[in-house]
């Protein structure tokens, strides 16, 4: 069997915004015991990452090595059609990820204690995103 369902975060800019929750709701509507949930976010300046859930300076900390990594309004890239944070968006959600798959035990995601699914924001301003989200199994 296959479920498929979307839905929108609005997010404050860049920084995370935890997604586990309406995931798992999505999870129990489906109806399936055991399989497979894939996540897709469909934009190409944001991303999905599975992270520590406990401690939020994981997070903050994820975000310091990445503004390091690729730095706003460097002169290197052409493309700032949006603004000098443009292409480090691109860039960053190309290191991280559109797509996550999950598994699915007991109705549930099967996650570790200290994992949790968040939506990775990599613009400076608020944005609407996109998760398409399909479960599989039975």
């Amino acid at each position: 069997m296959i479920y498929q369902n979307s839905f929108t975060v609005r997010t404050s800019g860049r920084g995370t915004t935890e997604i586990t929750g309406r995931i798992e709701q999505l999870v129990r509507q489906s109806g399936l015991r055991t399989g497979m949930c894939h996540v897709f976010l469909q934009h190409t300046s944001a991303a999905l990452v599975l992270c520590e859930n406990a401690d939020p300076t994981v997070r903050s900390d994820l975000e310091t090595f990445l503004s390091r990594l690729v730095r706003d309004g460097d002169p290197i890239y052409r493309h700032d059609t949006e603004g000098d944070d443009d292409m480090p968006a691109h860039i960053r959600s190309i290191l991280t990820d559109s797509c996550l798959n999950l598994p699915i035990s007991n109705r549930s995601l099967a996650l570790g204690t200290w994992q949790g699914v968040y939506l990775y924001e990599h613009r400076t301003s608020p944005h609407e995103r996109m998760i398409l989200v399909t479960v599989f199994g039975e």
